[in-house]
C-alpha cells in the first residue's frame, strides 16, 4: 500500500490522470482533482493501466491522506472546456467517477460512485449510449448527464437525471419550462457552483448566442440565461464566473476581471454591467483608491495653508 501512495504521490506531481465529461478527449481537470475545501482536501484519480488509483490529498502540503485502488479505468470528470472539475457531492459524501472518454461516439458510458470517507466502491452503473457527466444533486440522489442524441454531431444532446438508488433515468429530459420547445447546444466554457451547492451554472458558446444554463440540482430543474450581447464577443472561451459574497450575483468576467455580464441567479435575468449597477472590481478599486488619494491631497494642502497663514499672522 505504500508504494501504491508513493505511485499516487509522483503521479499527482508530475501529470494527472486525463479526465472525460465532454465529447472530446483529453480534457483534463489539471492536478488540482476536485476539491473539498470544508475538509481543505482535493480528490484525484490516476489511471494505471485498467486500475485507477483514487487519493485524497491535503491542499495544504500536499500529503497523500487515504487512497483506494479500484478495477477498471476511470478519472474525474470535466465539466467545461477550461478542465472545471466535478463529481463530488454538495455534503461531501460521495465521488463520481466516469470512464475516460477514447473517441466520439462511444456505445456504452460507465460510472463508479464512491464512499468519499473510505473511497470504497459503492457501485458502477453502466448505460448503453453516449454519456458525458454533468453534476450531481448534495445528497447524491440524482446524477445529472448529457446524452448524447447524434452520432455524427456533438452539440446535438439532451439533460437527463438519473436516480443513483435505483440506476433509472427519469422519463423526461430536463428543459427550461418557460421555453420547453427550445434545443439547448453550445460547448461548455466554464462552470460555476452555488454557496449551497444546490445550482450548477455553465456559460455555454452557443450555436446562436451564448446564455448559462442553471441546473437546479435539487428539483431537477433548469433555466437558460441567454446573454445575447456577448455574441461574436472575442476571447469568449476566456471567460469565467465569479458569485459574489451575496450568493445571488454571478458574474461573467474576462481573465483580468472585467465583468462583461451580470446574472440574477434569483430572477434568472441578466444584464450588462453597467445597467445592472455593477463595475469590474479592479476598475472599481482604483478607482476608490485615486479618489482616496486626491481628498488625501487636498486635506494636506488646506492644513499647509492653514498652518503657513498662523505662522505669517
Amino acid at each position: 500500500m505504500l508504494v501504491l501512495g508513493v505511485v499516487l504521490a509522483a503521479g499527482i506531481l508530475a501529470a494527472t490522470a486525463r479526465a472525460d465529461g465532454l465529447p472530446v478527449v483529453d480534457v483534463d481537470v489539471g492536478p488540482s482533482g476536485v476539491v473539498d475545501s470544508t475538509r481543505n482536501v482535493r480528490y484525484v484519480a490516476l489511471t494505471l493501466g485498467r486500475r485507477t488509483l483514487v487519493g485524497r490529498i491535503e491542499r495544504n502540503g500536499g500529503r497523500v491522506v487515504g487512497f483506494r485502488q479500484l478495477r477498471g479505468s476511470f478519472t474525474l470528470p470535466a465539466v467545461a472546456y477550461d478542465g472545471s472539475a466535478a463529481g463530488l457531492s454538495g455534503d461531501g459524501r460521495s465521488l463520481v467517477l466516469i470512464t475516460p472518454r477514447r473517441g466520439f461516439p462511444r456505445l456504452t458510458t460507465t460510472f463508479a460512485v464512491l464512499d468519499v470517507r473510505t473511497l470504497k466502491l459503492q457501485k458502477t452503473l453502466t448505460l448503453p449510449g453516449d454519456y458525458s457527466f454533468d453534476a450531481v444533486s448534495r445528497n447524491a440522489r440524482w446524477m445529472y448527464l448529457i446524452r448524447y442524441t447524434s452520432t455524427a454531431d456533438p452539440l446535438q444532446y439532451e439533460v437527463v437525471a438519473l436516480d443513483l438508488r435505483s440506476g433509472r433515468l427519469a422519463a423526461k429530459p430536463i428543459v427550461d419550462p418557460r421555453e420547453p420547445d427550445e434545443q439547448m447546444n453550445g460547448n461548455p466554457l466554464t462552470r460555476a457552483t452555488s454557496l449551497d451547492s444546490r445550482w450548477a451554472y455553465t456559460l455555454y458558446e452557443g450555436t446562436e448566442h451564448p446564455f448559462v444554463h442553471a441546473l437546479d440540482t435539487a428539483r431537477r430543474d433548469a433555466r437558460c440565461i441567454d446573454l445575447d450581447w456577448l455574441t461574436g464577443r472575442k476571447g469568449l472561451w476566456a471567460l469565467r464566473f465569479a458569485l459574489r459574497d451575496d450568493g445571488r450575483h454571478l458574474i461573467v468576467q474576462t481573465p483580468k476581471g472585467d465583468a462583461v455580464a451580470v446574472v440574477d441567479t434569483e430572477t434568472f435575468e441578466a444584464a450588462r454591467p453597467s445597467s445592472a449597477g455593477f463595475a469590474s472590481w479592479p476598475k472599481t478599486a482604483l478607482s476608490s483608491l485615486a479618489l482616496l488619494l486626491v481628498l488625501w491631497g487636498l486635506v494636506y494642502v488646506l492644513r499647509t495653508r492653514r498652518t503657513r497663514y498662523e505662522l505669517t499672522a
